[in-house]
């Protein structure tokens, strides 16, 4: 569906039901967009597997959005921008 491939803001809630952890970290890499990821587990494997695999800007780890605090950019990867520059996400950290 549009909504699982189109970057939208709340408040909507696209689920995508996988068979396996690698399915999902798919779906996240092969979009055009990288805004956030949030993975909920109880094992510190599974999160740090996610964190260093995701294409997302912002990860969250067991948190429903994970906004981050200065002085980290807020902000996701490749079409995910606010306004016309980059100064979101790498490009913020870059300057």
């Amino acid at each position: 569906m549009d909504c699982a491939r189109t970057e939208l803001f709340g408040p909507v809630l696209t689920v995508v039901r996988v068979e396996t952890l690698e399915d999902a970290l798919a779906i996240d890499r092969g979009g055009s967009y990288g805004n956030a990821t949030s993975v909920f587990t109880t094992s510190g494997a599974v999160a740090r597997h996610v964190t260093e695999r995701v294409a997302s800007g912002m990860v969250g780890v067991n948190v429903g959005v994970p906004v981050p605090r200065d002085p980290f950019s807020f902000g996701g990867t490749r079409d995910s921008k606010l306004g016309h520059g980059d100064i979101t996400g790498p490009g913020a950290v870059d300057f």
